[in-house]
């Protein structure tokens, strides 16, 4: 046994006055703590009690020694209750990713009930598309898509279905018509994202029941890409091309008349919308009651999804 935890198990022996009622509140045998004690007494080449049938004494040496162990003892008491408080509700900070479409769109309009309802707790947002390493970045959780976890020993957790939609701006259309099939793409000019690789291959699912059918994955061109699909919104709004989007992030415009759906028959729905974290073991109450918000508040159907309907 190390000697911190002699000297924290001498300093009860001592306050609770003897070896049986120290054994009792360490959840020892009276023999095991005469022993640790005489072990201890051992290394230090000192007797620190003087022990007689009824009673124990200190000595003095033992007398000395006993304050900083219970100096040491009662450090270790303020540490463990430090950390019982600090996981018995959430606290602190919270260092949350997201991708900065999605936090625009549909994160933050969130966080005001939640920081609301968790007053002692604060939110450090990264708004990115970039690639992030949780553990190296310090982040706590990361809201992110299917496509951009290269990373197995992460965590995750389904928030939403991303269905994906092909939209572009009546004004794009009143010039370049509308395609009639996914190969007439090629004739359009469609907008891409540079950060993620795969999401610049268009999925079109033609099985219509078929099982045997595999979905056409076309790689799409244009003459405008950036960095972040909330950039390609904007820029497809402004009427640059046609894009593929969330429905999160256009599903108001599209009621508003602002974009049009483009092969409206089609939707991508092979991501999930997730969050992320790096070890399922003792999560912290921050990092679950975060998720386990946002969770609820995106499942079993997103919020944008029945808007749309109704």
């Amino acid at each position: 046994m190390d000697i911190a935890t002699q000297m924290i198990m001498f300093a009860s022996v001592v306050e609770k006055g003897g070896f049986s009622a120290a054994a009792r509140d360490l959840g020892l045998t009276p023999s095991a703590v005469s022993r640790q004690i005489g072990q201890l007494e051992d290394r230090l080449g000192t007797r620190l009690l003087n022990r007689s049938t009824r009673r124990i004494s200190l000595t003095e040496v033992g007398r000395a020694f006993h304050a900083r162990c219970a100096e040491v003892s009662q450090s270790v008491q303020d540490a463990e209750n430090l950390v019982l408080n600090m996981v018995d509700h959430p606290q602190g900070t919270l260092k949350v990713a997201a991708t900065v479409a999605f936090a625009k769109a549909q994160l933050l309009p969130l966080l005001p009930e939640f920081l609301a309802g968790n007053p002692d707790l604060k939110i450090s947002l990264d708004a990115t598309d970039r690639v992030i390493d949780l553990v190296e970045e310090q982040v706590d959780v990361a809201i992110r898509f299917t496509e951009q976890i290269d990373d197995s020993t992460v965590v995750s957790r389904k928030l939403a279905t991303n269905r994906r939609v092909y939209v572009a701006a009546p004004s794009y259309v009143a010039k370049h018509g509308l395609p009639q099939t996914p190969d007439d793409l090629a004739r359009h000019n469609c907008l891409r994202i540079s950060t993620v690789e795969a999401w610049n291959t268009w999925t079109f699912d033609d099985s219509r029941g078929n099982m045997d059918a595999c979905p056409r994955r076309l790689p799409i061109k244009g003459n405008f890409e950036a960095n972040s699909a909330d950039a390609i919104y904007y820029g497809v709004l402004a009427g640059v091309g046609i894009a593929r989007l969330s429905t999160y992030l256009v599903n108001e415009a599209l009621a508003q008349g602002r974009l049009v759906r483009v092969l409206p028959d089609y939707a991508d729905e092979t991501s999930d919308i997730l969050a992320i974290y790096s070890n399922r073991r003792n999560l912290s109450p921050n990092v679950r009651a975060f998720i386990d918000y946002v969770a609820a508040k995106f499942g079993p159907e997103p919020p944008w999804e029945s808007e749309q309907a109704a």
